[in-house]
Protein backbone atom coordinates (compact mmCIF):
# COMPACT_ATOMS: atom_id res chain seq x y z
CA UNK A 1 0.00 0.00 0.00
CA UNK A 2 1.32 3.44 -0.88
CA UNK A 3 0.20 6.80 0.45
CA UNK A 4 0.99 10.24 -0.98
CA UNK A 5 1.35 13.11 1.45
CA UNK A 6 2.29 16.74 0.95
CA UNK A 7 4.15 18.49 3.76
CA UNK A 8 5.47 22.02 3.21
CA UNK A 9 7.80 22.04 0.19
CA UNK A 10 8.53 18.33 0.19
CA UNK A 11 6.62 15.43 -1.27
CA UNK A 12 6.54 12.51 1.14
CA UNK A 13 5.86 9.07 -0.23
CA UNK A 14 5.55 6.26 2.32
CA UNK A 15 5.40 2.64 1.25
CA UNK A 16 4.62 -0.45 3.33
CA UNK A 17 5.58 -3.92 2.22
CA UNK A 18 4.44 -7.23 3.64
CA UNK A 19 5.40 -10.71 2.62
CA UNK A 20 1.75 -11.72 2.33
CA UNK A 21 0.63 -8.66 0.36
CA UNK A 22 3.68 -7.63 -1.68
CA UNK A 23 1.91 -5.63 -4.35
CA UNK A 24 2.55 -2.31 -6.01
CA UNK A 25 -0.02 -0.08 -7.62
CA UNK A 26 1.22 1.21 -10.96
CA UNK A 27 0.67 4.82 -11.98
CA UNK A 28 -0.04 5.79 -15.55
CA UNK A 29 1.40 8.95 -17.06
CA UNK A 30 -2.00 10.68 -16.96
CA UNK A 31 -2.34 9.88 -13.26
CA UNK A 32 1.08 11.35 -12.59
CA UNK A 33 0.16 14.49 -14.55
CA UNK A 34 -3.04 14.88 -12.52
CA UNK A 35 -1.27 14.28 -9.21
CA UNK A 36 1.55 16.61 -10.21
CA UNK A 37 -0.84 19.45 -11.04
CA UNK A 38 -2.64 18.97 -7.73
CA UNK A 39 0.63 19.14 -5.80
CA UNK A 40 1.85 22.15 -7.78
CA UNK A 41 -1.40 24.02 -7.18
CA UNK A 42 -1.11 23.45 -3.43
CA UNK A 43 2.53 24.49 -3.45
CA UNK A 44 1.89 27.72 -5.36
CA UNK A 45 -1.09 28.48 -3.12
CA UNK A 46 1.19 28.35 -0.07
CA UNK A 47 3.63 30.72 -1.71
CA UNK A 48 0.92 33.23 -2.63
CA UNK A 49 -0.37 33.13 0.93
CA UNK A 50 3.09 33.87 2.24
CA UNK A 51 3.31 30.58 4.13
CA UNK A 52 6.52 29.55 2.38
CA UNK A 53 8.90 30.80 -0.24
CA UNK A 54 11.04 28.85 -2.69
CA UNK A 55 14.64 28.68 -1.55
CA UNK A 56 17.58 28.84 -3.92
CA UNK A 57 19.10 25.45 -4.60
CA UNK A 58 22.62 26.46 -5.40
CA UNK A 59 25.02 28.72 -3.56
CA UNK A 60 27.57 30.15 -5.98
CA UNK A 61 30.99 28.61 -5.52
CA UNK A 62 34.32 30.36 -5.39
CA UNK A 63 35.78 31.41 -8.75
CA UNK A 64 37.22 28.59 -10.81
CA UNK A 65 40.97 28.87 -11.18
CA UNK A 66 43.56 27.34 -13.47
CA UNK A 67 44.45 27.88 -17.10
CA UNK A 68 43.91 26.06 -20.36
CA UNK A 69 47.20 24.23 -19.81
CA UNK A 70 46.88 20.41 -19.81
CA UNK A 71 45.71 18.85 -16.56
CA UNK A 72 48.46 16.85 -14.82
CA UNK A 73 46.88 16.19 -11.43
CA UNK A 74 45.53 13.00 -9.92
CA UNK A 75 43.11 10.86 -11.89
CA UNK A 76 40.56 9.25 -9.62
CA UNK A 77 36.80 8.86 -9.34
CA UNK A 78 36.16 12.59 -8.84
CA UNK A 79 37.91 13.62 -12.06
CA UNK A 80 36.67 10.67 -14.11
CA UNK A 81 33.02 11.13 -13.16
CA UNK A 82 33.26 14.92 -13.61
CA UNK A 83 34.44 14.47 -17.20
CA UNK A 84 31.60 12.07 -17.95
CA UNK A 85 28.96 14.21 -16.23
CA UNK A 86 29.82 17.21 -18.37
CA UNK A 87 30.22 15.43 -21.71
CA UNK A 88 27.61 12.66 -21.73
CA UNK A 89 23.92 12.69 -20.99
CA UNK A 90 24.37 10.23 -18.17
CA UNK A 91 26.73 7.34 -17.63
CA UNK A 92 26.94 4.02 -15.82
CA UNK A 93 29.42 2.58 -13.34
CA UNK A 94 31.03 0.59 -16.15
CA UNK A 95 31.78 3.86 -17.96
CA UNK A 96 33.54 5.22 -14.88
CA UNK A 97 35.51 2.00 -14.46
CA UNK A 98 36.66 2.25 -18.08
CA UNK A 99 37.70 5.87 -17.68
CA UNK A 100 39.64 5.14 -14.49
CA UNK A 101 41.48 2.33 -16.21
CA UNK A 102 42.25 4.15 -19.48
CA UNK A 103 42.84 7.72 -18.33
CA UNK A 104 41.84 11.19 -19.44
CA UNK A 105 43.41 11.32 -22.89
CA UNK A 106 41.95 7.98 -24.01
CA UNK A 107 38.55 9.01 -22.64
CA UNK A 108 38.51 12.29 -24.55
CA UNK A 109 39.49 10.41 -27.71
CA UNK A 110 36.65 7.96 -27.14
CA UNK A 111 34.15 10.76 -26.54
CA UNK A 112 34.98 12.32 -29.91
CA UNK A 113 35.33 9.08 -31.86
CA UNK A 114 33.32 8.88 -35.08
CA UNK A 115 30.26 6.72 -34.65
CA UNK A 116 27.52 5.82 -37.13
CA UNK A 117 24.43 8.02 -37.22
CA UNK A 118 21.53 6.47 -35.28
CA UNK A 119 19.06 4.43 -37.26
CA UNK A 120 16.14 6.62 -38.35
CA UNK A 121 12.88 6.72 -36.35
CA UNK A 122 10.34 4.01 -36.96
CA UNK A 123 6.60 3.54 -36.77
CA UNK A 124 6.44 1.77 -33.42
CA UNK A 125 2.73 1.79 -32.62
CA UNK A 126 0.35 3.03 -35.35
CA UNK A 127 -1.14 0.03 -37.12
CA UNK A 128 -3.31 2.06 -39.52
CA UNK A 129 -0.43 3.77 -41.31
CA UNK A 130 -1.10 2.93 -45.00
CA UNK A 131 2.49 3.62 -46.07
CA UNK A 132 4.69 2.46 -43.20
CA UNK A 133 4.25 -0.87 -41.41
CA UNK A 134 5.14 -1.09 -37.74
CA UNK A 135 8.87 -1.56 -37.31
CA UNK A 136 9.86 0.33 -40.48
CA UNK A 137 11.09 3.89 -40.84
CA UNK A 138 8.77 6.58 -42.16
CA UNK A 139 11.38 9.12 -43.29
CA UNK A 140 11.12 7.97 -46.92
CA UNK A 141 7.37 7.46 -46.89
CA UNK A 142 4.51 9.86 -47.78
CA UNK A 143 3.88 12.40 -45.01
CA UNK A 144 0.15 13.11 -45.16
CA UNK A 145 -1.44 15.49 -42.68
CA UNK A 146 -3.41 12.78 -40.88
CA UNK A 147 -0.15 10.96 -40.10
CA UNK A 148 1.72 13.98 -38.74
CA UNK A 149 0.97 13.47 -35.04
CA UNK A 150 1.88 9.80 -35.21
CA UNK A 151 5.19 10.59 -36.90
CA UNK A 152 5.90 13.32 -34.35
CA UNK A 153 5.33 10.85 -31.54
CA UNK A 154 7.83 8.52 -33.16
CA UNK A 155 10.35 11.35 -33.62
CA UNK A 156 10.05 12.39 -29.97
CA UNK A 157 10.55 8.85 -28.70
CA UNK A 158 13.48 8.33 -31.06
CA UNK A 159 15.10 11.53 -29.80
CA UNK A 160 14.94 10.41 -26.18
CA UNK A 161 16.20 6.98 -27.20
CA UNK A 162 19.27 8.51 -28.83
CA UNK A 163 20.08 10.26 -25.55
CA UNK A 164 19.63 7.07 -23.56
CA UNK A 165 21.56 4.78 -25.92
CA UNK A 166 24.37 7.09 -27.01
CA UNK A 167 27.24 4.98 -25.61
CA UNK A 168 30.43 6.78 -24.60
CA UNK A 169 30.11 9.84 -26.80
CA UNK A 170 29.82 13.61 -26.55
CA UNK A 171 27.72 13.80 -29.70
CA UNK A 172 24.23 13.95 -28.16
CA UNK A 173 25.20 16.65 -25.68
CA UNK A 174 26.69 18.67 -28.55
CA UNK A 175 23.61 18.09 -30.69
CA UNK A 176 21.49 19.60 -27.94
CA UNK A 177 24.00 22.45 -27.64
CA UNK A 178 23.62 23.30 -31.35
CA UNK A 179 19.85 22.97 -31.07
CA UNK A 180 19.95 25.62 -28.35
CA UNK A 181 22.33 27.76 -30.45
CA UNK A 182 20.74 27.47 -33.92
CA UNK A 183 17.21 27.47 -32.58
CA UNK A 184 14.25 26.30 -34.60
CA UNK A 185 10.92 25.61 -32.93
CA UNK A 186 7.20 25.08 -33.44
CA UNK A 187 7.55 23.69 -36.94
CA UNK A 188 5.72 20.39 -36.27
CA UNK A 189 6.66 18.85 -39.61
CA UNK A 190 8.32 15.53 -38.68
CA UNK A 191 10.48 15.18 -41.78
CA UNK A 192 11.70 18.79 -41.60
CA UNK A 193 12.53 18.36 -37.91
CA UNK A 194 14.28 15.04 -38.50
CA UNK A 195 16.38 16.50 -41.30
CA UNK A 196 17.37 19.47 -39.13
CA UNK A 197 18.41 17.54 -36.02
CA UNK A 198 20.34 15.12 -38.23
CA UNK A 199 22.22 18.06 -39.70
CA UNK A 200 23.17 19.27 -36.21
CA UNK A 201 24.20 15.77 -35.16
CA UNK A 202 26.34 15.36 -38.29
CA UNK A 203 28.25 18.58 -37.57
CA UNK A 204 28.24 18.13 -33.78
CA UNK A 205 32.02 18.38 -33.26
CA UNK A 206 32.82 19.48 -36.79
CA UNK A 207 33.30 22.83 -38.48
CA UNK A 208 31.30 25.70 -37.00
CA UNK A 209 31.54 27.90 -40.10
CA UNK A 210 30.36 25.14 -42.45
CA UNK A 211 27.53 24.26 -40.08
CA UNK A 212 26.44 27.90 -40.15
CA UNK A 213 26.34 27.78 -43.94
CA UNK A 214 24.28 24.59 -43.93
CA UNK A 215 21.87 25.92 -41.31
CA UNK A 216 21.35 29.18 -43.23
CA UNK A 217 19.71 27.42 -46.18
CA UNK A 218 18.18 24.50 -44.28
CA UNK A 219 14.42 24.07 -44.61
CA UNK A 220 13.74 24.26 -40.87
CA UNK A 221 15.59 27.54 -40.46
CA UNK A 222 14.10 29.02 -43.63
CA UNK A 223 10.66 28.28 -42.22
CA UNK A 224 11.34 29.35 -38.62
CA UNK A 225 12.97 32.72 -39.31
CA UNK A 226 11.08 33.53 -42.50
CA UNK A 227 13.99 33.12 -44.88
CA UNK A 228 11.56 31.58 -47.35
CA UNK A 229 9.69 34.91 -47.44
CA UNK A 230 12.77 37.03 -48.09
CA UNK A 231 12.64 38.65 -51.54
CA UNK A 232 14.32 41.58 -53.27
CA UNK A 233 11.04 43.52 -53.24
CA UNK A 234 10.27 42.76 -49.58
CA UNK A 235 13.46 41.89 -47.66
CA UNK A 236 12.82 40.05 -44.40
CA UNK A 237 15.42 40.84 -41.74
CA UNK A 238 14.57 38.12 -39.20
CA UNK A 239 17.33 35.67 -40.03
CA UNK A 240 19.87 38.37 -40.87
CA UNK A 241 19.49 39.87 -37.39
CA UNK A 242 19.75 36.54 -35.56
CA UNK A 243 22.64 35.41 -37.74
CA UNK A 244 24.58 38.37 -36.34
CA UNK A 245 23.19 38.79 -32.84
CA UNK A 246 22.89 35.15 -31.80
CA UNK A 247 24.60 32.81 -34.24
CA UNK A 248 27.94 34.40 -35.12
CA UNK A 249 29.42 37.66 -33.72
CA UNK A 250 26.93 38.38 -30.92
CA UNK A 251 25.50 41.70 -29.87
CA UNK A 252 28.08 43.94 -28.21
CA UNK A 253 27.68 47.12 -26.22
CA UNK A 254 25.89 50.00 -27.92
CA UNK A 255 28.55 52.26 -29.43
CA UNK A 256 26.25 54.70 -31.19
CA UNK A 257 22.90 54.92 -32.99
CA UNK A 258 22.34 51.50 -34.58
CA UNK A 259 25.92 50.41 -33.81
CA UNK A 260 26.34 47.44 -31.43
CA UNK A 261 30.15 47.28 -31.51
CA UNK A 262 30.04 43.97 -33.37
CA UNK A 263 27.57 44.94 -36.13
CA UNK A 264 25.25 47.76 -37.17
CA UNK A 265 21.64 48.08 -38.26
CA UNK A 266 22.93 48.79 -41.75
CA UNK A 267 24.61 45.38 -41.70
CA UNK A 268 21.28 43.74 -40.85
CA UNK A 269 19.61 45.40 -43.83
CA UNK A 270 22.41 44.56 -46.26
CA UNK A 271 22.66 40.94 -45.11
CA UNK A 272 18.90 40.52 -45.54
CA UNK A 273 19.41 41.56 -49.18
CA UNK A 274 22.24 39.06 -49.55
CA UNK A 275 20.02 36.24 -48.32
CA UNK A 276 17.07 36.92 -50.65
CA UNK A 277 15.82 34.28 -53.06
CA UNK A 278 15.90 31.09 -50.95
CA UNK A 279 12.87 28.87 -50.74
CA UNK A 280 12.09 25.51 -49.17
CA UNK A 281 10.34 22.70 -51.02
CA UNK A 282 8.86 19.39 -49.94
CA UNK A 283 6.30 17.07 -51.38
CA UNK A 284 4.80 15.18 -48.47
CA UNK A 285 2.78 12.99 -50.81
CA UNK A 286 5.93 11.34 -52.21
CA UNK A 287 8.02 11.12 -49.04
CA UNK A 288 10.80 13.14 -50.66
CA UNK A 289 13.17 14.78 -48.16
CA UNK A 290 12.67 18.57 -47.87
CA UNK A 291 15.18 20.62 -49.81
CA UNK A 292 16.15 24.25 -50.31
CA UNK A 293 15.88 25.97 -53.66
CA UNK A 294 17.44 29.23 -54.87
CA UNK A 295 15.23 31.37 -57.12
CA UNK A 296 17.38 33.98 -58.90
CA UNK A 297 14.29 35.98 -59.87
CA UNK A 298 13.67 36.75 -56.17
CA UNK A 299 17.30 37.56 -55.39
CA UNK A 300 18.65 41.09 -55.01
CA UNK A 301 21.55 41.26 -57.48
CA UNK A 302 22.78 44.68 -56.44
CA UNK A 303 25.97 45.39 -54.49
CA UNK A 304 25.77 45.15 -50.69
CA UNK A 305 27.92 47.35 -48.50
CA UNK A 306 28.80 46.09 -45.03
CA UNK A 307 29.86 48.52 -42.31
CA UNK A 308 33.22 49.31 -40.73
CA UNK A 309 32.53 46.45 -38.30
CA UNK A 310 33.29 44.14 -41.23
CA UNK A 311 36.05 46.26 -42.75
CA UNK A 312 33.63 48.00 -45.15
CA UNK A 313 33.45 44.84 -47.24
CA UNK A 314 31.54 45.22 -50.51
CA UNK A 315 29.74 42.06 -51.61
CA UNK A 316 28.81 41.74 -55.26
CA UNK A 317 26.16 39.44 -56.63
CA UNK A 318 27.09 35.75 -56.51
CA UNK A 319 23.59 34.26 -56.83
CA UNK A 320 23.27 30.99 -54.89
CA UNK A 321 26.85 31.25 -53.50
CA UNK A 322 26.47 34.74 -52.11
CA UNK A 323 25.24 33.51 -48.69
CA UNK A 324 28.32 31.29 -48.38
CA UNK A 325 30.66 34.16 -49.15
CA UNK A 326 28.82 36.32 -46.62
CA UNK A 327 29.42 33.79 -43.84
CA UNK A 328 33.10 33.59 -44.75
CA UNK A 329 33.22 37.36 -44.24
CA UNK A 330 31.37 37.19 -40.92
CA UNK A 331 33.80 34.60 -39.60
CA UNK A 332 36.71 36.93 -40.20
CA UNK A 333 35.36 39.06 -37.36
CA UNK A 334 37.28 38.23 -34.13
CA UNK A 335 34.05 38.08 -32.12
CA UNK A 336 32.81 35.14 -34.19
CA UNK A 337 35.26 32.86 -32.38
CA UNK A 338 34.84 34.48 -28.95
CA UNK A 339 31.05 34.42 -29.01
CA UNK A 340 30.78 30.67 -29.62
CA UNK A 341 33.57 29.89 -27.16
CA UNK A 342 31.70 31.72 -24.41
CA UNK A 343 28.65 29.61 -25.14
CA UNK A 344 30.69 26.41 -25.15
CA UNK A 345 32.26 27.40 -21.83
CA UNK A 346 28.86 27.98 -20.23
CA UNK A 347 27.60 24.67 -21.59
CA UNK A 348 30.51 22.55 -20.35
CA UNK A 349 32.07 24.42 -17.41
CA UNK A 350 30.19 27.27 -15.68
CA UNK A 351 27.98 30.22 -16.47
CA UNK A 352 30.05 32.99 -14.84
CA UNK A 353 32.60 34.55 -17.20
CA UNK A 354 34.54 37.35 -15.52
CA UNK A 355 37.50 39.32 -16.84
CA UNK A 356 39.95 36.65 -15.65
CA UNK A 357 38.07 33.82 -17.39
CA UNK A 358 37.77 35.96 -20.50
CA UNK A 359 41.54 36.51 -20.63
CA UNK A 360 42.83 33.12 -19.48
CA UNK A 361 40.22 30.74 -20.95
CA UNK A 362 37.96 32.32 -23.57
CA UNK A 363 40.69 34.09 -25.51
CA UNK A 364 42.96 30.99 -25.74
CA UNK A 365 39.96 28.89 -26.76
CA UNK A 366 39.14 31.44 -29.45
CA UNK A 367 42.68 31.32 -30.76
CA UNK A 368 42.55 27.53 -30.99
CA UNK A 369 39.26 27.80 -32.86
CA UNK A 370 40.68 30.26 -35.37
CA UNK A 371 43.90 28.25 -35.78
CA UNK A 372 41.86 25.12 -36.49
CA UNK A 373 39.77 26.89 -39.14
CA UNK A 374 36.72 26.89 -36.84
CA UNK A 375 36.68 23.17 -36.10
CA UNK A 376 35.02 22.63 -32.73
CA UNK A 377 36.75 19.41 -31.69
CA UNK A 378 40.25 20.87 -30.97
CA UNK A 379 38.74 23.60 -28.80
CA UNK A 380 36.76 21.17 -26.67
CA UNK A 381 39.66 18.74 -26.44
CA UNK A 382 41.76 21.55 -24.98
CA UNK A 383 39.02 22.67 -22.59
CA UNK A 384 38.11 19.18 -21.35
CA UNK A 385 41.76 18.31 -20.84
CA UNK A 386 42.68 21.54 -19.06
CA UNK A 387 43.62 22.19 -15.45
CA UNK A 388 40.81 24.76 -15.35
CA UNK A 389 38.18 22.14 -16.16
CA UNK A 390 39.26 19.93 -13.25
CA UNK A 391 39.57 22.71 -10.68
CA UNK A 392 37.68 21.67 -7.55
CA UNK A 393 35.31 24.64 -7.90
CA UNK A 394 34.22 23.52 -11.36
CA UNK A 395 32.80 20.27 -9.99
CA UNK A 396 29.14 20.19 -9.02
CA UNK A 397 28.43 23.85 -9.82
CA UNK A 398 25.75 23.46 -12.52
CA UNK A 399 22.12 22.42 -12.10
CA UNK A 400 21.01 19.58 -14.36
CA UNK A 401 18.70 20.73 -17.10
CA UNK A 402 15.37 18.86 -17.25
CA UNK A 403 16.29 16.62 -20.20
CA UNK A 404 19.56 15.76 -18.50
CA UNK A 405 17.75 15.18 -15.19
CA UNK A 406 15.54 12.46 -16.69
CA UNK A 407 18.15 10.81 -18.89
CA UNK A 408 20.87 10.81 -16.22
CA UNK A 409 18.46 9.33 -13.69
CA UNK A 410 17.58 6.46 -16.01
CA UNK A 411 21.20 5.73 -16.90
CA UNK A 412 22.92 6.14 -13.54
CA UNK A 413 20.47 3.70 -11.93
CA UNK A 414 20.65 1.48 -15.02
CA UNK A 415 16.86 1.25 -15.05
CA UNK A 416 15.87 -1.81 -17.04
CA UNK A 417 14.47 -1.30 -20.53
CA UNK A 418 12.53 -3.86 -22.58
CA UNK A 419 14.57 -5.84 -25.09
CA UNK A 420 11.90 -5.21 -27.70
CA UNK A 421 12.60 -2.00 -29.63
CA UNK A 422 8.91 -1.15 -30.09
CA UNK A 423 8.36 -1.37 -26.35
CA UNK A 424 11.42 0.77 -25.66
CA UNK A 425 9.98 3.44 -27.94
CA UNK A 426 6.88 3.59 -25.75
CA UNK A 427 8.96 4.27 -22.64
CA UNK A 428 11.13 6.78 -24.51
CA UNK A 429 8.04 8.70 -25.58
CA UNK A 430 6.68 8.75 -22.02
CA UNK A 431 10.00 10.18 -20.80
CA UNK A 432 9.89 12.79 -23.55
CA UNK A 433 6.43 13.88 -22.40
CA UNK A 434 7.74 14.22 -18.86
CA UNK A 435 10.12 16.94 -20.03
CA UNK A 436 7.05 19.09 -20.73
CA UNK A 437 6.28 19.09 -17.01
CA UNK A 438 9.86 20.13 -16.26
CA UNK A 439 9.75 23.05 -18.74
CA UNK A 440 12.33 21.98 -21.30
CA UNK A 441 10.98 20.33 -24.43
CA UNK A 442 13.28 19.17 -27.23
CA UNK A 443 12.37 20.88 -30.55
CA UNK A 444 10.54 23.66 -28.65
CA UNK A 445 12.93 26.24 -27.17
CA UNK A 446 10.84 29.18 -25.95
CA UNK A 447 12.52 31.77 -28.19
CA UNK A 448 15.12 32.17 -30.90
CA UNK A 449 17.65 32.82 -28.11
CA UNK A 450 17.06 29.32 -26.73
CA UNK A 451 16.25 28.31 -23.17
CA UNK A 452 16.72 31.18 -20.73
CA UNK A 453 18.77 29.09 -18.31
CA UNK A 454 21.66 29.17 -20.79
CA UNK A 455 21.79 32.95 -21.23
CA UNK A 456 19.62 34.84 -18.72
CA UNK A 457 21.85 36.77 -16.31
CA UNK A 458 22.41 36.56 -13.41
CA UNK A 459 20.51 33.36 -12.57
CA UNK A 460 21.31 31.22 -15.62
CA UNK A 461 20.78 27.50 -14.83
CA UNK A 462 19.20 28.23 -11.45
CA UNK A 463 16.08 29.02 -13.50
CA UNK A 464 15.56 25.27 -13.90
CA UNK A 465 14.52 25.09 -10.24
CA UNK A 466 11.32 26.88 -9.30
CA UNK A 467 8.18 26.37 -7.26
CA UNK A 468 6.74 24.13 -9.98
CA UNK A 469 9.67 22.13 -11.31
CA UNK A 470 11.21 21.28 -7.94
CA UNK A 471 7.95 19.66 -6.87
CA UNK A 472 7.79 17.65 -10.09
CA UNK A 473 11.42 16.54 -9.84
CA UNK A 474 10.80 15.39 -6.27
CA UNK A 475 7.66 13.55 -7.28
CA UNK A 476 9.45 11.78 -10.11
CA UNK A 477 12.40 10.61 -8.00
CA UNK A 478 10.10 9.56 -5.15
CA UNK A 479 8.01 7.45 -7.50
CA UNK A 480 11.02 5.90 -9.22
CA UNK A 481 12.55 4.97 -5.86
CA UNK A 482 9.41 3.42 -4.45
CA UNK A 483 6.53 2.29 -6.65
CA UNK A 484 7.67 3.13 -10.17
CA UNK A 485 5.58 3.66 -13.26
CA UNK A 486 3.45 1.35 -15.35
CA UNK A 487 5.60 -0.28 -18.00
CA UNK A 488 5.43 -3.12 -20.50
CA UNK A 489 4.60 -6.22 -18.45
CA UNK A 490 6.76 -4.82 -15.66
CA UNK A 491 7.57 -1.74 -13.63
CA UNK A 492 9.76 1.14 -14.76
CA UNK A 493 11.57 1.53 -11.45
CA UNK A 494 14.99 1.67 -9.83
CA UNK A 495 16.39 -1.75 -8.98
CA UNK A 496 17.83 -0.85 -5.59
CA UNK A 497 19.17 -4.35 -4.96
CA UNK A 498 21.19 -4.25 -8.17
CA UNK A 499 22.39 -0.77 -7.19
CA UNK A 500 23.67 -1.98 -3.82
CA UNK A 501 25.34 -4.92 -5.51
CA UNK A 502 27.56 -2.51 -7.45
CA UNK A 503 28.90 -0.95 -4.26
CA UNK A 504 32.09 -2.53 -2.86
CA UNK A 505 31.63 -3.77 0.72
CA UNK A 506 27.93 -2.93 0.83
CA UNK A 507 27.73 -4.94 4.04
CA UNK A 508 29.08 -1.85 5.80
CA UNK A 509 26.33 0.80 5.87
CA UNK A 510 28.87 3.64 5.76
CA UNK A 511 30.51 2.26 2.62
CA UNK A 512 27.10 1.50 1.12
CA UNK A 513 25.95 5.10 1.55
CA UNK A 514 29.26 6.50 0.31
CA UNK A 515 29.17 4.19 -2.73
CA UNK A 516 25.64 5.22 -3.72
CA UNK A 517 26.52 8.86 -3.13
CA UNK A 518 29.49 8.56 -5.50
CA UNK A 519 27.01 7.55 -8.20
CA UNK A 520 24.42 10.22 -7.43
CA UNK A 521 26.43 13.25 -6.31
CA UNK A 522 29.26 15.23 -7.90
CA UNK A 523 30.56 16.26 -4.47
CA UNK A 524 31.58 14.28 -1.37
CA UNK A 525 29.27 14.01 1.62
CA UNK A 526 30.15 15.11 5.13
CA UNK A 527 30.09 12.63 7.99
CA UNK A 528 26.97 14.34 9.34
CA UNK A 529 25.17 13.62 6.06
CA UNK A 530 26.30 10.00 6.11
CA UNK A 531 25.01 9.63 9.67
CA UNK A 532 21.69 11.19 8.71
CA UNK A 533 21.23 8.75 5.83
CA UNK A 534 22.20 5.88 8.10
CA UNK A 535 19.32 6.88 10.38
CA UNK A 536 17.01 6.28 7.42
CA UNK A 537 18.61 2.94 6.55
CA UNK A 538 18.84 1.55 10.11
CA UNK A 539 17.10 4.05 12.40
CA UNK A 540 18.56 3.93 15.91
CA UNK A 541 20.39 0.67 15.28
CA UNK A 542 24.11 -0.18 15.32
CA UNK A 543 25.94 -0.76 12.04
CA UNK A 544 26.11 -4.53 12.46
CA UNK A 545 22.31 -4.79 12.22
CA UNK A 546 22.55 -3.83 8.54
CA UNK A 547 25.53 -6.16 8.04
CA UNK A 548 23.59 -9.12 9.40
CA UNK A 549 20.42 -8.32 7.48
CA UNK A 550 22.16 -7.72 4.16
CA UNK A 551 24.25 -10.87 4.53
CA UNK A 552 21.09 -12.89 5.10
CA UNK A 553 19.75 -11.50 1.83
CA UNK A 554 22.99 -12.32 -0.03
CA UNK A 555 22.83 -15.88 1.30
CA UNK A 556 19.23 -16.39 0.19
CA UNK A 557 18.21 -13.67 -2.34
CA UNK A 558 15.05 -15.48 -3.46
CA UNK A 559 13.60 -15.60 0.03
CA UNK A 560 10.99 -12.86 0.36
CA UNK A 561 11.26 -12.90 4.14
CA UNK A 562 14.82 -11.54 3.95
CA UNK A 563 14.72 -9.79 0.57
CA UNK A 564 11.72 -7.49 1.10
CA UNK A 565 12.93 -5.80 4.30
CA UNK A 566 16.32 -5.12 2.70
CA UNK A 567 14.70 -3.80 -0.46
CA UNK A 568 12.38 -1.54 1.54
CA UNK A 569 15.26 -0.03 3.51
CA UNK A 570 17.22 0.59 0.32
CA UNK A 571 14.25 2.25 -1.38
CA UNK A 572 13.77 4.61 1.54
CA UNK A 573 17.49 5.40 1.51
CA UNK A 574 17.62 6.06 -2.25
CA UNK A 575 14.47 8.20 -2.07
CA UNK A 576 16.04 10.33 0.66
CA UNK A 577 19.35 10.64 -1.17
CA UNK A 578 17.61 11.84 -4.33
CA UNK A 579 15.80 14.50 -2.28
CA UNK A 580 19.08 16.23 -1.43
CA UNK A 581 20.02 19.41 -3.36
CA UNK A 582 23.30 17.77 -4.39
CA UNK A 583 21.37 15.31 -6.51
CA UNK A 584 20.37 18.10 -8.90
CA UNK A 585 23.96 19.19 -9.51
CA UNK A 586 26.37 18.10 -12.19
Amino acid sequence: MCEMLVKETEIKLSCRYTVRDNKFRFMSFSEVQFLTQELVDKHISRIKQGRQSPKPLLVQKSPISGSLDPYTGSWDHAQASHLLRRTMTGYTKSHVDWVLENGMEATINALFADTPQPAPPINYFFQNDPYCPIGETWIDKPQTEDLRNHRLRSLYGWTMGNLLEEGMSIRERLTLFWHNHFVTADIFQPLVMYQYITLLRTFASGNFRELTKAVTVNSAMLIYLNGNQNTKNAPNENYARELLELFTVGKGELAGPGDYTTFTEDDVREIARILTGWRTRYDFDTGEMPYSLFNPVLHDTGSKQLSHRFNDTLIQNQDDQEYSHLIDVLFQHPEASRHICRKLYRWFVYYVIDDTIEATIIEPMSQILRDSDFNIKPVLEALLGSEHFYDVNSIGCIIKNPIEFLVVHTKQFEVSMPANLLQRYQIWFSLFRTTELLQMVYYSPPSVAGWKAFYQEPTFNQLWINAVTLVIRQLYTDLMATIGFESINDRFIINVLALADKVPNALNPNYLIQGIASILYPVEMSQDQIDAFKEILIPGLPDFEWTVQYQEYLDDPMNDDVRLPVETKLRLLVRAMQARPEYHLV
